[in-house]
């Protein structure tokens, strides 16, 4: 069968590299893809008119999928989710992983998203949400007259990752509420907000396929814990980035955490779904904080998250179409989700200046023999092929990848413990360069 990946990032390669090795799976396309999903067997890149989000770019998916023969379309990123694009491929007839529209709105809106968590009784901070700058404005003043915690400030909206800011300070929250609300820099995201308590503890990520449609029994199925590294510095310093490296398993993630998770979280999720009527076949992720055995929803996401997806995809033991098939025809609850034993440590490397301004176009040099060694799989996120334009000395094309993003490239290195992968990776990552290229040499285990 012929299947599609809609995205163009580190997660959508790892999909489509994890979907191609299926026996059933004749070919992947991936829309618009990058310079790694191009060369990986099966697959093959879309170029789309518009964008993946765009009603003129959703048309020219759905027109492709139907021509070609598509048998299912996996989405990766949330903008097209919360646009509508599970809606029309559905409405077509054609096989999609995703929620709907409305169902994305769990990650779409914040003040939507907190208010399904206290409805239906899910363990989350205690927030306000605001729409009025003056009154966001009191309540934060408020808040640092009877507490030194800090404040967490939520945009309304999809904000690229730029929407969450805790403040410690009145001063920063002012600055950013005004921001937000009343000078746009979030665009259309931010015109609203959460006001937040901070929460203080461990951040974990539970991936989980999901299979809900309106009346009818639901089923979350978890993926193993993961964790994500977000500050942009060593030890947790510097901005929030779109994610510097992720591990799987967690090793501080006990049995008891896990139990409350599911009891806490899981469970009462799954609940509200059904309640609400939500037609959700596809994939979330939980944002935890965790402190002991106890879990705090920080936020939904609905989809796999980057790069948790690339630290999970080298563990799955089992064939990543036919999940998307039980997720589809209702029989996920019996899906037998086997993992390697064993850990992932993928770190990622980005372009000098990151999160901030950056330049691109710089060639990618990989020393293959000494990368082959490790073991390790080399997931790109912001790298795009271009033939001939570097050339070695008897005419062979020296380079063909450069770079196009703020995160180019992952690395994600199997180990037999969390050390071992560390090490794998690390050496991997060291057979790689780029004109200011930069990573965290701190994701996994603590260094001594």
């Amino acid at each position: 069968m012929k299947l599609l990946v809609i995205g163009s990032g580190g997660r959508e390669h790892a999909l489509a590299w994890k979907l191609a090795q299926s026996e059933q799976v004749k070919r992947v396309y991936a829309a618009p893809g990058n310079g790694g999903t191009e060369a990986e067997g099966k697959c093959e890149n879309l170029r789309i008119p518009g964008t993946i989000a765009s009603e003129e770019g959703q048309e020219a998916l759905y027109a492709f999928a139907r021509q070609t023969g598509i048998a299912l379309t996996l989405v990766g990123p949330e903008a097209p989710l919360t646009a509508g694009i599970v809606d029309r491929f559905r409405s077509g007839g054609l096989a999609i992983i995703g929620p709907d529209k409305n169902a994305a709105r769990l990650e779409g809106s914040k003040v939507f998203s907190k208010s399904f968590m206290e409805k239906y009784g899910v363990r989350t901070a205690q927030s306000k949400s605001f729409s009025d700058y003056a009154q966001a404005l009191a309540y934060a003043a408020e808040h640092f007259k009877q507490t030194d915690h800090p404040l967490v400030i939520k945009a309304d909206g999809l904000a690229g990752g730029k929407g969450v800011v805790i403040a410690e300070q009145y001063a920063e929250a002012a600055v950013t509420l005004r921001s937000f609300m009343q000078e746009g820099s979030l665009g259309n995201a931010g015109k609203a907000v959460v006001l937040e308590a901070f929460l203080s503890g461990q951040e974990v990520s539970v991936l989980a396929a999901v299979s809900v449609v309106p009346g009818k029994p639901g089923t979350i199925l978890p993926f193993m814990a993961a964790r994500d590294h977000k500050r942009r510095f060593e030890g947790g310093q510097g901005p929030n980035t779109g994610g510097m490296g992720a591990i799987a398993p967690v090793p501080d993630f006990s049995g008891a955490a896990a139990e409350d998770f599911r009891g806490s979280i899981l469970e009462p999720s799954l609940r509200g779904m059904e309640q609400e009527g939500m037609d959700y076949r596809g994939f979330i992720f939980f944002g935890l904080m965790v402190q002991d055995t106890l879990c705090s929803l920080l936020e939904y996401n609905v989809r796999l998250g980057d790069p948790e997806t690339q630290a999970l995809v080298p563990l799955m033991d089992f064939d990543l179409a036919k999940l998307c098939d039980a997720i589809l025809t209702g029989r996920l609850r019996d899906f037998p989700l086997q993992w390697k034993a064993g850990a992932v440590c993928a770190p990622v490397a980005v372009a000098a200046g990151y999160p901030g301004a950056y330049q691109t176009g710089y060639p990618i040099s990989l020393d293959q023999e000494a990368f082959s060694q490790t073991g390790a799989l080399l997931f790109i996120a912001g790298a795009e092929k271009k033939e001939n334009r570097e050339n070695g000395e008897n005419g062979e094309n020296k380079s063909s990848l450069y770079t196009a993003g703020g995160r180019v490239l992952g690395v994600s290195a199997w180990g037999t413990d969390p050390e071992d992968a560390w090490e794998r990776a690390y050496r991997g990552m060291r057979a790689i360069s780029f004109e200011g290229m930069a990573f965290r040499t701190d994701i996994g285990p603590p260094r001594p």
